[in-house]
């Protein structure tokens, strides 16, 4: 059977700090392609910081036509693997928790988060599933709290994709990130199981504010079972090689 190698970034938090986040970008995307890796997947708002209060969140959105989004663009590797990057978007006056995808530095379209969390009220919500291919895997994005909906990658799934990218960002209080840390591949293994996908994650680590992120970044088979995981609590880059095909 063809295989696919797909990667994940575990990732230190870039809050308010875009040149930083595009500086770990590009490092983790050369690392990616030096291994082989077609697809590549950075956490949950990764590229201005996972910002859910309005006033934080609408001075760095991005419109995606706009000359400062197309100078990140500018910045981002021209050769290596398709990225998924998560950012906070602007559109018309809304604000998206919107992952972009991007290849050899040209967007190739984007999936706005659907479920959103009561903290981000700040965002509007998106409606659309649209399906990315790079070397013939299909796959879909489901953003983080999206893959406790059923729905969300059952619709990916009925689109023909066999792969969801979840980028995730998991900081909380340590109390809540411990009772939590295995409980986020126990529900994306359901959805996986439910709708015949594999998943791929990629979260935020270290500590902010009382808080702590441990991941997990993580690959998950069509039966439920993690097979590849970085450790929690480490930045990392995960790789590994998935069935791609007949």
């Amino acid at each position: 059977m063809p295989i696919i190698r797909i990667a994940a970034a575990q990732t230190v938090e870039y809050r308010e700090n875009v040149d930083a986040a595009l500086r770990c970008i590009s490092d983790l995307a050369r690392r990616a392609d030096a291994e082989g890796a077609a697809l590549l997947c950075f956490p949950e708002g990764f590229l201005q910081g996972y910002l859910t209060d309005e006033t934080s969140a609408r001075r760095h959105a991005l419109d995606l036509g706009s000359p400062d989004f197309n100078r990140i663009l500018d910045r981002l590797p021209k050769a290596g693997p398709m990225l998924v990057i998560g950012m906070i978007e602007s559109d018309g006056g809304r604000l998206f928790n919107t992952a972009v995808v991007v290849a050899h530095g040209h967007l190739v379209g984007r999936y706005r988060k659907a479920h959103l969390l009561d903290g981000e009220r700040a965002f509007s919500a998106g409606d659309g599933s649209p399906i990315f291919e790079v070397e013939g895997l299909r796959f879909g994005i489901n953003i983080c709290y999206d893959t406790n909906f059923p729905e969300a990658p059952r619709r990916i799934a009925e689109l023909g994709a066999s792969l969801v990218v979840c980028p995730s960002n998991n900081m909380m209080q340590r109390q809540r990130a411990e009772a939590f840390k295995t409980l986020h591949n126990l529900v994306r293994g359901e959805r996986c199981r439910e709708t015949g996908l594999w998943l791929l994650s990629a979260d935020v680590t270290g500590e902010r504010d009382g808080s702590v992120a441990l991941g997990p970044t993580a690959v998950i088979n069509p039966q439920g079972q993690v097979v590849a995981q970085l450790p929690l609590g480490k930045a990392g880059l995960l790789v590994f090689d998935m069935p791609c095909g007949d």
